[in-house]
């Protein structure tokens, strides 16, 4: 009998209770030095004092600031030019080797490039952020338009619809399930970016707070920013899975009544 979802998440959280309690033992164990590898409940200690006094919640907020307006910004022309590349073959000859080159250039040495053009703040991690996400979205957009059904195209064409009419009725709804798998990519993508980009000058955010912290020698702050980080992320990420979950039914509704 397959396990039910309240007990695949009861067994994951006992496994993190395990790995908590197994890091809790041999850190005190080995008597390691809270500035080499904090124990637990150190970690905890600094999460909970940064939370209660208020330190925390305005780097919370920056770095979901500039994450939401990347990933916005990014997943809308990622979109808009999966669907441009889509629908002309030439385009794509002409424009994929740029877009490819702009991808492998890595984020972190053109983050001091955008701090020095567009100066310190909220742009440079925004500008960041939409760059990392934007390649997902365009390549499953792309991918996922040329999964529509040969023999709907042809009848599509028959009936006369337009190019843009085939679009939105037949491939777009086609793509769906690539479309939505790239925004899960570019959702994780875009904490990273902002993270990153956060290093390299922000004086607010979650990154700003490691590197802070780095320069404090407080680990367990760092530690505890960094479990900000990845509750952050887990929670975006079932968000959009849950969005995905829901469009999905949306669309197999409609299929069905049509």
């Amino acid at each position: 009998m397959n396990p039910t979802p309240f007990r695949i998440r009861l067994m994951a959280a006992a496994l993190l209770l395990v790995l908590l309690g197994l890091w809790e033992l041999a850190v005190r164990g080995w008597g390691l030095s809270a500035l080499v590898l904090p124990a637990p409940s150190a970690v905890a200690a600094a999460l909970w004092t940064g939370l209660d006094s208020g330190y925390f919640w305005p780097h919370i907020a920056a770095t979901l600031q500039a994450l939401l307006l990347g990933l916005a910004a990014g997943s809308l022309v990622g979109l808009l030019a999966g669907m441009a590349l889509a629908e002309f073959a030439l385009l794509e000859r002409v424009l994929k080797p740029y877009v490819v080159v702009s991808q492998v250039v890595p984020k972190l040495a053109l983050a001091p490039l955008f701090v020095l053009w567009f100066g310190f703040g909220l742009l440079p991690t925004v500008l960041i952020t939409a760059l990392i996400c934007f390649f997902p979205l365009m390549e499953n957009t792309l991918t996922g338009l040329r999964q529509a059904d040969a023999q709907r195209l042809q009848l599509f064409r028959m009936l006369g619809a337009t190019r843009l009419q085939t679009l939105l009725r037949l491939k777009l709804p086609a793509g769906l399930p690539s479309i939505l798998a790239g925004l899960r990519v570019a959702v994780v993508l875009a904490l990273v970016g902002a993270v990153v980009a956060e290093f390299m000058g922000a004086s607010r955010g979650l990154g700003a707070v490691v590197i802070a912290a780095q320069g404090m020698m407080d680990t367990p702050l760092m530690f505890a920013a960094l479990a900000l980080i990845a509750a952050l992320g887990l929670l975006l990420y079932q968000g959009c899975l849950v969005l995905e979950r829901r469009l999905l039914r949306a669309h197999a509704v409609s299929e069905d009544s049509c």
